[in-house]
């Protein structure tokens, strides 16, 4: 069953039960009954129902946050990574580790100018980065060390690239939007009952009044436009970017 169905018949349900209640309880009250007597519950639900959206906003906010910084994290393992293999590549001949060096520098300097472009407008990796990926890998594992030293710097290069495979792998999987379409639905749907509520507290048109409600809604459309702005991390204006790569690598990138 999908989630959109579920979602939608358990918010049935709970309004079902809500207005089975009322009617039965209306049913039930004496004809002298006096309504005033009753303490006025919509400033009460108003309340909460704020409370209960700011801690929504908070969380939503937090969690994109997050990706947005692991994001960033993937991308300076990644420059970390492939800054390792041309350091550890010194100990090889300087015809390997001239090649090895080149095709690092190539891989690079393809992320930077062409790989982190294109994440933006496709929220994907690129094939022609995975091939030269998989280039720097061939250069390294295709080596065979010629001595005890080279050989105990090999091992820790095929290491580093499998490091470098994996930062990338995560960083391609952070290229798109991170929060679901049922949480934008919950936020959107919340933002419009809360701004709504505003209204059945009987705001006047004093000049006090009419700015409060407009700040209010402009600051909920405000944590609105920031969750969205950091759900894409590699696409919108508060992205992650490229700077590892081109402060370990300054002699490809600048």
């Amino acid at each position: 069953m999908s989630e959109w169905v579920v979602l939608t018949l358990a918010m049935a349900a709970a309004c079902a039960v809500v207005l089975t209640i009322v009617v039965i309880n209306h049913r039930r009250i004496p004809e002298d009954d006096d309504p005033n007597e009753t303490p006025d519950v919509i400033e009460y639900m108003t309340m909460m129902i704020g409370v209960v959206y700011a801690i929504v906003l908070g969380l939503a906010i937090a969690g994109v946050w997050e990706a947005r910084s692991a994001a960033q994290e993937t991308v300076r393992q990644e420059a970390q990574a492939l800054h390792e293999i041309s350091a550890r590549a010194e100990v090889y001949p300087e015809a390997t580790r001239e090649r090895i060096r080149a095709d690092v520098d190539a891989y690079v300097r393809y992320v930077v100018e062409e790989e982190f472009p294109y994440m933006g407008e496709h929220d994907a990796l690129s094939e022609t980065g995975t091939e030269l990926l998989e280039k720097v890998r061939r250069s390294v594992t295709d080596y065979q060390p010629a001595n005890d030293f080279e050989g105990q710097a090999y091992q820790p290069l095929v290491d580093q690239v499998a490091v470098v495979d994996d930062a990338r792998g995560s960083r391609g999987q952070n290229a798109g939007p991170t929060m679901p379409g049922v949480v934008w639905f919950g936020l959107i749907i919340g933002a419009l009952v809360t701004v709504g509520l505003i209204f059945t507290l009987q705001i006047r048109r004093t000049g006090r009044e009419v700015l409060l409600a407009g700040l209010f809604s402009a600051l909920i459309a405000f944590l609105l436009f920031l969750i969205w702005d950091f759900d894409a991390p590699f696409s919108r204006g508060i992205a992650a970017t490229s700077a590892p790569f081109v402060d370990l690598f300054p002699q490809v990138t600048g």
